[in-house]
This record gives structure tokens, C-alpha cells and sequence, in this order.
């Protein structure tokens, strides 16, 4: 059989397209395979990012917790710090305290006997002093003497009341007062004039009589009617009634005279 010439270019011309169709289905394969692999990598390296990201986020949030329990361990030490310094002052305190409680106690035995002695010689001194304001006075010493048995009451409080009423007794000697009360022996009324512990006079409301304390008699004696302008005299001027002036009082009297 024969093949014209035309017969076999045709032949070659379609083996030729065939082949070209073959190369071009084989390479648009590996195109789309080589596509295919690129977008794979893509979205592998899309999730590896996320990965990448979230892990660091993880890390960032673990760091601020890491810090924050940093800052709080810091804080607990330098508050157990002081917790243990304020403890420390505490029980130093404690011991400070039990000390001068013993220190107290031994302060408070030699002190009790010391301040009942001085309630007792200060009635003696009211008894046997110049009698001015002596129920007042007698008053003042009772008290004392009943705040001895007081357990409420502190060794200190009453130390301080006996150390008031020797001051108290120690400024009468200082002092020149005038005060109304009833004549010892009498219920007569008169004024007093006390000046210090040398002279205790007295007038009736009515400035008719005056008399004086005798520290000879331990009485009252009266006085002749010639005093009697200078004690009223004396009396304003105690009651701050008048300006400070020389009187003539008589200051010590044995006869009555």
C-alpha cells in the first residue's frame, strides 16, 4: 500500500499536535501539582503564624502573671518584715512592762507604809494646829484615810492626793483668807480672819465683838472692843474689799489682854 508524500506530512503534523497536547496536559499537571504544594506551604505557614502568635500570647500573659506573683512574693516579704519587727517591738515592750511592773511592786512596798504614815501625821497637824478651817480640813484627812482601803485606787493616785493636801496645808501658812462659820463652843456665827498660821481672829456678823485664837489656852479668847475697827478692817481686806493696808492686830495673846 502507498502512502503519498501529503499523506505522510499530515501524518507527522498530527503526531507533532499530538505530542504538543501530550507536554501541554503533562505540564499543566505539574503546574496545578506545583500550585497545589505552594497554597499547602501557604496555609501551613498561615497556621504555623497562628500557632506562632497564640504560643506568644500565651508567653506575654504567663510573664505578666510571672511578674505579678513577683510584686506579690515582694510585698509579703517586706509586710512579714515589718509584721516581725512590730513583734518584735511588742515583746519587747511585754518584757519592758513585767520589769517595771516588778520594779512597781517593790516601789509600792516601800511607798503604801510611807504614804499612811503621812495621812496619819498630817491629822496630827490639823488637830493640833491653829483651828482655821478645821472641819474642812478634817474632811480633806478622812478622805485620804478612806481611799487607803480602796483597792481602785492606784498607789500613784494616792501618793499624788497626800502630796495635794501637804500643799494645800503648806499654802495656809502663806495665805490670808476670811470665811464665815460657827464659833467652836457657840452657835454664834462670825467671820474669821486668818492670817497664815500666826493669828486666827474673828467678828460677830453684827462687828460687836472680836476675839482671837489663844495657841497658850487652845481657846478663843475675846478681844477688847478696841479691835474691833482693825479686824473689820482686816476682814475687807482679805475679802478683797479694800486695798491692802497696815493694820494693828494683835498677833499672839496669852492673858486675854
Amino acid at each position: 500500500m502507498l502512502i503519498s508524500h501529503n499523506s505522510k506530512v499530515n501524518l507527522t503534523s498530527k503526531m507533532v499536535v499530538l505530542a504538543l497536547m501530550f507536554v501541554s496536559v503533562a505540564v499543566s499537571a505539574q503546574l496545578q501539582t506545583a500550585v497545589q504544594v505552594v497554597t499547602n506551604t501557604n496555609n501551613a505557614a498561615a497556621t504555623s503564624q497562628n500557632n506562632v502568635n497564640r504560643l506568644n500570647d500565651q508567653t506575654e500573659e504567663l510573664l505578666v502573671q510571672y511578674r505579678t506573683v513577683l510584686s506579690e512574693i515582694e510585698s509579703l516579704q517586706v509586710y512579714n518584715q515589718q509584721l516581725e519587727n512590730v513583734v518584735n517591738d511588742q515583746n519587747i515592750t511585754i518584757q519592758s512592762m513585767n520589769e517595771q511592773m516588778t520594779e512597781l511592786e517593790s516601789t509600792n512596798r516601800a511607798i503604801v507604809p510611807m504614804v499612811i504614815e503621812m495621812v496619819d501625821m498630817i491629822r496630827k497637824i490639823v488637830e493640833a494646829d491653829v483651828p482655821f478651817r478645821k472641819q474642812e480640813r478634817l474632811r480633806r484627812v478622812a478622805t485620804l484615810e478612806g481611799i487607803l482601803d480602796n483597792s481602785g485606787v492606784t498607789t500613784s493616785e494616792i501618793y499624788r492626793k497626800v502630796t495635794e493636801a501637804y500643799q494645800i496645808e503648806l499654802d495656809y501658812g502663806r495665805s490670808v483668807s476670811t470665811y464665815e462659820d460657827e464659833l467652836p463652843g457657840n452657835n454664834v456665827k462670825v467671820k474669821f480672819l486668818q492670817i497664815g498660821r500666826t493669828a486666827l481672829l474673828y467678828q460677830t456678823l453684827d462687828e460687836k465683838e472680836s476675839g482671837m485664837w489663844n495657841a497658850s489656852t487652845k481657846q478663843f479668847e475675846k478681844l477688847d472692843d478696841r479691835y474691833n475697827s482693825a479686824i473689820k478692817e482686816g476682814l475687807r481686806i482679805a475679802a478683797k474689799q479694800a486695798a491692802p493696808n497696815l493694820v494693828g492686830l494683835p498677833v499672839l495673846m496669852s492673858t486675854g489682854e
